[in-house]
C-alpha cells in the first residue's frame, strides 16, 4: 500500500452541475436509498436531514432536535441517525426512538456507515476537534455496542471495499486514509484491524473528510480545504482529480438507479465570505460506477 501521495499523471477535470443549491452550514453524508430512489444528505450545525429525488428534483427537509452528524436508511424503512447524544432510530411514521443514548459534554456525532453485515460505525468528536476526543463504535441492530476506535480527533470517511475484507477510514487531521483488514473476531463480530496508511494527503492538498468505494475498489475522498475530490486506486496511486468550485467539499458517494453520478455536499462554516455554491450539493454526473450500499439491520 502507499503510504505517500503519488506524483504521477492522472486527470484532472471539473464537470459539476448543482443539483440542490442550498446554504447548508455543513453539509455532509450523501447517502443513496434505493428503496425510495432517493438522496439523503444532511445538514449537520443546521440540524437538517435533507432528501433529494433526481428524477423529479423533489425535495424534503427533516429538521432535527439535535446537530446530526449522519443518516442512513434502515433495512425496514426509517432511518438511523447518528446524533450529538448517541444513535437514533425513526420508523417510517416518523417515531422516534433511541437506539443508543450517550451523552457527552463538548461531543457531537460526525459520520457513520453501514458496514457489509448491516452494522452501524459510527464515529464521534469534539466541538473542540481535541485529539482523543472522539471514538469510533460498532452498533448493531440489536443496539450492541463495540467501541472500535478511542483516540480519534475527526472521525470521517469509512467505507468497504467490493469484496468486503478491507475497510478505509479517515481521521482527518491525519491527512491520511488508513485502511484495515476486516475480519471475523474470535467470536463472530467482523471488526478492522491491522491499521495502516493507504494515502498521505500532501500538504496544500487540504484534509480527507468523507470517502466512498467505487464497485472497481477504488476510493474517492472529498478534500476540505482542497477544492477537489479525488480518486485513489486500490493500489494507493492517485488516478483522478474533480475539481470544484467550493473550498469545503466533505462527502461524496455515487447515486442514482444506475450509481454512476457522484454526489458531492459542501459547506460554509468557517468561512468569511463562502463561494455562491458553498452548502450546495453538487453532482457530477457519469463519473464512475458505484457499489450499493446495504441499509442498517435495523
Amino acid at each position: 500500500m502507499s503510504a505517500h501521495p503519488s506524483h504521477t499523471s492522472h486527470a484532472s477535470q471539473s464537470g459539476y452541475e448543482v443539483a440542490v443549491r442550498e446554504y447548508a452550514a455543513l453539509g455532509e453524508g450523501p447517502t443513496w436509498d434505493p428503496a425510495a430512489q432517493r438522496l439523503i444528505w444532511i445538514d449537520i450545525l443546521g440540524s437538517r436531514v435533507h432528501t433529494y429525488d433526481p428524477a423529479s428534483g423533489r425535495r424534503s427537509v427533516l429538521a432535527t432536535e439535535q446537530h446530526v452528524g449522519a443518516v442512513k436508511p434502515r433495512v425496514g424503512g426509517g432511518l438511523v441517525l447518528n446524533l450529538r447524544d448517541g444513535v437514533g432510530l425513526t420508523d417510517p411514521d416518523g417515531t422516534f426512538r433511541w437506539l443508543h443514548h450517550e451523552p457527552v459534554p463538548g461531543r457531537r456525532a460526525n459520520d457513520a456507515a453501514v458496514a457489509p453485515d448491516g452494522s452501524l460505525f459510527a464515529g464521534t468528536m469534539r466541538y473542540d476537534e481535541a485529539p482523543g476526543g472522539g471514538t469510533l463504535a460498532r452498533f448493531t441492530a440489536e443496539g450492541l455496542t463495540t467501541t472500535v476506535l478511542d483516540d480519534v480527533a475527526v472521525s470521517n470517511g469509512t467505507g468497504w471495499s467490493p469484496d468486503g475484507r478491507l475497510m478505509y477510514y479517515i481521521d482527518s487531521p491525519t491527512r491520511r486514509i488508513d485502511v484495515f483488514d476486516y475480519v471475523e473476531t474470535g467470536d463472530g463480530v467482523p471488526l478492522p484491524v491491522d491499521r495502516r496508511p493507504f494515502v498521505t494527503i500532501e500538504d496544500g492538498g487540504g484534509f480527507p473528510d468523507g470517502l466512498t468505494v467505487d464497485a472497481e475498489g477504488c476510493v474517492w475522498v472529498a478534500l476540505w480545504e482542497g477544492s477537489a475530490v479525488r480518486r485513489y486506486t486500490p493500489a494507493g496511486t492517485l488516478d483522478r482529480v474533480i475539481t470544484l468550485p467550493t473550498p469545503r467539499p466533505t462527502a461524496c458517494a455515487f447515486a442514482g438507479p444506475d450509481l454512476t453520478d457522484l454526489y458531492v455536499t459542501t459547506a460554509r462554516t468557517g468561512t468569511d465570505t463562502p463561494h455562491p455554491l458553498s452548502g450546495s450539493l453538487l453532482v457530477i454526473p457519469g463519473a464512475g460506477k458505484g457499489l450499493a450500499q446495504p441499509p442498517f439491520a435495523g
